[in-house]
Order: C-alpha cells, then structure tokens, then sequence
C-alpha cells in the first residue's frame, strides 16, 4: 500500500468508522485525526472524543454544521420540490457534500496527505463524499476501506472491533445500518434487506411514532413562507434549523414521514429501506401547498420537470455542480412570490391541508366562482375549444377521407 503520514478520517463513530481508525494505524502506521460533522444527530455525538482518542485518533474535531446544512442544503432542496424517484426526500444525500466539504478544509489545515470514508463500495456515499473532495482537493489522495480491506461484511467489522477492544453501541441482533442528521433517519440492513419483510416499526422507529400509535384525534400547525423560504411555525419566528426540529416534534408525534422505499442506487443496484423525515414531509407538502397559490401554471410544471433533474443530481452527489448552481438560480427565480401562510391537519400518518394564504395568490374567487360573475364571458370557451381542437379535427376529417 502507498503510505500515508496523516490521515483525516470522516468519523461518525458509527460500526464502519470505529474500526476504521485502529485499521489505518496498523495498515498504514499513520496519524489519524478525526472529523465528526454536527448535522443534527443529536446524542450520537456524546463520548465520541473519548472514544476515537482510545481507538487510535490523534484529535477528534466536531464541526458544528447544523444551521448551515438547514440554510444552505435543505431549504434550497425544498424550494426546488426535489424528490427522488417520487418517495425519497435526501436526507444522506445533501448531508455529504457538506460534510466532505469541512474535511477538506480541515485536511488542508492539518496538511494531511490523504482523507479516509467509512463508505462500501455498493452505496451513494463513496460517490457524494469523493466528487465533493475532487471538486475542492483534486489531488489528494482518498482511502476507502471497504474496497480494501478483507472485512467482507458488518459481522466481519464486528468481530474486528472485538479483537481490537473497540466499543460499539450496537450488537449483531441491532445492527442496522442508521444514518442520522435534523433531517431524517435511514434504516437499511438484517430483515429490511428483503422487501417481502414488513418492516418492525415499533422497533426501529426513533423520530416518532407508528401511525397506529399517534394519538386519535388531529393536531393543526401553520407554516408561513417568504419567498419560498420557511419562517415561523404558528407564528413564531425561527432560523430553518429549529423550524425543522419543531416540525419534526409534531410529526413525529402524529406518525407523519416513514417511508419504506426500495430504490434505484447510483451504482445500479436496487436497495431497501426505511426512512423517518417527519419535519420535512411536513415543510415538503406546505410548500407545495403554497406553491399551487402563486405560480402560474407554466412556471409550476416546468418547475416541477426540474425538479426531477434537482432530484437526481442531489442524490448522485453532484452538489457543487455548475449544473446545480444553475438549477438552484432558476428556482430561487420562481420564489419570488411564494409567500404565504399553510395551515395544515396531521393526523395518523396523514398531512392534510388546511387553508392557504398568500398576498400573492392567483387564485381569484371572482373569475373561479360556479355562481353568477361579471368578469368572465363563457362564450369565449367556444372559440378557444375550436382553436384548441383543430388539429385533431383536422386529422378525422383525413381519416374519414382514407375511409379509416
């Protein structure tokens, strides 16, 4: 193996990453330092200094990052409506090329001549984490692990991290593959790896409850916007991070945003998964609610096709993209007037809405109205339905000719 002086190592603390660090040293004989990024995953930062000192690391730095993936991350994503493959609102995906993005920084700062990720080489992540090192370290080397290693599976790591008295939170029967931010939390791995399994909700679930669970009678808050932004929750104001932590309470508590997905992975295998993201379920549908207020018709659906494209460069990890920068300019264009108030029902699992408001509506009740008006002439339709309708009017006429 090319050797390496000092490595940074992307360090969640989780399975992958603990045996990564004693597995480096006696690899590569080299200084490990340690990158935790605080996205929002609350208690699993505590006792990870601790922690990565014992199993090897030189420093442990934990990066607070939360309001910056909430502003700079989330909210954008939100705004462009992207959804991946109609289910999936990217909670891993947008989180990486943030995180990446820290390490790098601090591997220059450290002049470290390499960065580490704890991602196998099946999943989206080797992808987000490296094409963010490439587009801000083009030339620094990268070491993963599992491409590597003879460790062929999280049984394997296990009995490693044993043998090396590295301390785990998890045992064999809990082993589920979790990724955690303010966001959301994955669950992949042990019986959700055959998608004939209906997943055990009461034992995985850690946001919220089962829909079964949430309480019998419905709860209402109301989201309020400015241009396309979220700013308040029933009226009071807050930053996007503690707007998201206060919807995820509330729909935590009433069932709102599992998702159980089987989805299509960048590197071309299809995988199973359960995903809680009861905030952003919520903040995704009242968006959309005051979306159909203030966009015209041909902006919302030309909207909605970038979506898609949004969507996928998100997931592949294509963040600091020009493309996505492109993207991101043409829909902050379409926020101009999405501002407004979406009051919302959530009961059992359901977001349902409400009433929606907006100075800027184009709804007009005058012109919409099944009772009598005075600003809207039906007999212009007739000639419309004419024009409209002439091609295929043309083309029976054809038809009938060529006795077809």
């Amino acid at each position: 193996m090319t050797q390496f002086k000092k490595v940074v190592l992307a360090y969640s603390g989780g399975l992958d990453t603990s045996v990564i660090i004693p597995w480096l040293k006696e690899n590569y004989g080299c200084e490990v330092i340690a990158v935790s990024a605080d996205v929002g995953q609350g208690s699993e930062l505590d006792g990870l200094e601790e922690k990565a000192l014992k199993t090897g690391a030189s420093k442990l730095y934990i990066e607070h990052l939360a309001d910056e993936f909430a502003e700079d991350f989330i909210i954008p994503t939100v705004k462009a409506g992207a959804v991946y493959e109609g289910k999936y609102l990217l909670g891993t995906s947008f989180a990486r090329p943030l995180i990446a993005k820290r390490i790098v920084e601090i591997a220059k700062a450290e002049g470290a001549d390499a960065i580490c990720h704890g991602c196998t080489g099946k999943g989206n992540d080797q992808v987000r984490f490296e094409l963010t090192i490439k587009a801000f370290a083009p030339d620094m080397a990268i070491i993963a692990p599992w491409r590597i290693w003879d460790l062929k599976s999280r049984e394997d790591e296990i009995a490693y991290a044993e043998a090396h008295d590295v301390p785990l939170k998890i045992t064999r029967e809990t082993n589920y593959s979790k990724d955690k931010n303010m966001w959301h939390l994955s669950h992949e791995g042990l019986d959700l790896e055959d998608p004939a399994n209906e997943p055990m909700y009461d034992k995985i679930l850690e946001l919220g409850v089962s829909p079964e669970k949430a309480p019998d009678h419905p709860s209402y808050v109301t989201v309020s916007f400015e241009k396309g932004v979220p700013t308040a929750v029933d009226g009071v104001k807050m930053k996007p991070a503690d707007l998201i932590w206060k919807l995820n309470e509330l729909g935590g508590a009433n069932g709102i945003g599992i998702t159980d997905l089987v989805e299509n992975r960048l590197v071309g295998m299809k995988s199973r998964g359960v995903y809680e993201t009861p905030g952003g379920t919520i903040l995704y549908f009242a968006h959309e609610q005051l979306e159909s207020l203030c966009l015209d018709k041909e902006t919302m659906h030309y909207k909605q096709q970038v979506a898609l494209k949004f969507a996928d460069l998100v997931y592949n990890g294509q963040w600091y993209t020009p493309l996505r920068e492109a993207l991101s300019a043409f829909v902050d264009s379409t926020q101009e007037y999405v501002t407004g108030e979406v009051k919302l029902k959530l009961y059992k699992g359901n977001v349902i809405g409400a009433g929606t408001t907006s100075p800027y509506s184009l709804y007009s009740m005058e012109v919409a109205t099944f009772d009598e008006d005075e600003v809207y002439n039906q007999k212009d339709s007739e000639g419309f339905i004419n024009l409209f309708g002439l091609p295929l009017k043309v083309r029976a006429q054809m038809l009938a000719k060529q006795g077809r």
